[in-house]
């Protein structure tokens, strides 16, 4: 199984999470929200086999942590992932969306100058953006986006951008969601949690219930769980080869 979002430190157990994930043969890219957390994360993680860090900084936190995409700008040559990044633009970030955007090119600059990264990429209302900052950065690597919500013109657009998508068992509970992955290449999607804070019957979604993501796959793709499941771990090892 593969889990490309996770917010591993933000359970209330992570060490208990990363050995369930180890003893289930679980790969899964744990993504960030500060320079801080992917410390923390380095030392949690270093006898891990299966789970990769991602550096990240959530846009959610630019109004007060701008400044640390310099320190993000210093980690990237230490990783291949770059995770939690993106814009938000709900109307509770609506104050810090210019600055989110300016943090966002500059990390994507960034990726362009080390040679490119794989990127797990926020958009929530923001996907045109988005789109538009990696138009400019084609150089960045590969951007993977996260639980995309955009509308269908900007699927389309992010499609020919040469984007990726993680999609996970709550997006594809809802009627759009279902949608979109319907009209997304299957050779480019990948599984994802976003546990904790994606939830189902009010628990957090964990690495190993992305069972369900490949069976709601194998419903909108017409096949068995299984073929699902073995198309999601082949883009995944097409991927990261």
């Amino acid at each position: 199984m593969i889990d490309f979002h996770c917010h591993i430190d933000l359970f209330p157990n992570p060490q208990g999470l990363i050995k369930e994930i180890d003893a289930a043969g679980i790969y899964v890219l744990a993504v960030t929200t500060t320079p801080k957390s992917w410390r923390h994360l380095q030392v949690l993680l270093k006898d891990s086999k299966r789970i990769r860090t991602a550096i990240g900084l959530h846009p959610e936190l630019i109004a007060s942590r701008a400044k640390e995409v310099d320190e993000v700008c210093t980690i990237m040559p230490e990783t291949r992932y770059v995770g939690e990044i993106g814009i938000d633009g709900s109307p509770e970030f609506k104050q810090s969306f210019r600055l989110q955007q300016e943090v966002f090119e500059r990390i994507l600059k960034r990726a362009s100058d080390l040679g490119g990264k794989i990127i797990s990429i926020h958009s929530r209302r923001a996907a045109g953006n988005v789109l538009e900052a990696l138009s400019k950065e084609p150089k960045c690597g590969t951007p993977v986006l996260h639980w995309f919500s955009g509308s269908k013109k900007e699927l389309e657009r992010a499609i020919e951008l040469n984007c990726w998508f993680s999609v996970g068992p709550v997006m594809l509970e809802s009627k759009k969601g279902k949608e979109l992955v319907s009209q997304m290449p299957k050779n480019r999607i990948l599984t994802e949690s976003d546990g904790p804070f994606a939830q189902l019957a009010s628990q957090p979604v964990t690495p190993s219930t992305m069972k369900i993501a490949e069976q709601a796959l194998a419903t909108i793709w017409e096949t068995t769980p299984t073929i699902a499941a073995e198309q999601v771990a082949a883009n995944f090892k097409r991927l990261v080869s």
